[in-house]
């Protein structure tokens, strides 16, 4: 037998076919999709997760139904946030408080030292850092009598409302001449 042979045969088993498929009417079922007793029994498992899905939400540990609905305080770290707070008001605890962060604003205008601690206290406030020292000068290099940067540090502390209280360090870290200033949270 040669290729030709083989061919032919080949052919007649496929108009064979052909005629056999014309007498039988054709489904219009995807070669993959799930019959209907295949579609029954998927809903039928479907209906059960979700009925078995309600049961356990029905028997729920009542202790755990509580939690669930109420929470629960940790009343250790109330009270040590409290604790916390409440050496922020202490005048001597603030005193003793190493500062986190500082600025030095000689040599500076009024305008570019606002604008410097401007900067400068946002960018402690979004590191989190809690006291900060701004140093501004004595004002004796100043033209005229009055200082200028003093006062200006003293308005900009009491217009920040991220600013808390501050206070002059001992004349060892710059006395009149630095100013450090508590962060708010």
């Amino acid at each position: 037998m040669d290729f030709g042979d083989i061919l032919a045969q080949w052919d007649s088993q496929q108009k064979k076919k052909s005629e056999h498929k014309k007498g039988i009417q054709k489904s219009n079922k995807k070669a993959n999709a799930p019959t209907q007793e295949e579609k029954d029994e998927i809903a039928l498992k479907k209906s059960y997760e979700q009925q078995m899905e309600i049961e356990n939400r029905r028997h729920i540990n009542p202790m755990e139904l509580w939690l669930n609905r109420y929470g629960t305080v940790d009343k250790d770290k109330i009270a040590d946030d409290a604790e916390e707070n409440q050496k922020f008001h202490d005048i001597n605890y603030l005193r003793k408080m190493k500062c986190e962060a500082t600025i030095d604003l000689h040599q500076l205008t009024r305008e570019e030292a606002w604008q410097r601690l401007n900067g400068f206290v946002s960018e402690c406030v979004r590191r989190g850092l809690r006291k900060i020292m701004i140093i501004h000068g004595k004002g004796i290099h100043s033209n005229g009598s009055d200082p200028v940067l003093g006062p200006m540090v003293r308005t900009f502390i009491e217009q920040d409302k991220r600013l808390g209280i501050s206070g002059h360090p001992d004349r060892n870290n710059g006395g009149n001449g630095a100013t450090w200033v508590i962060i708010k949270n």
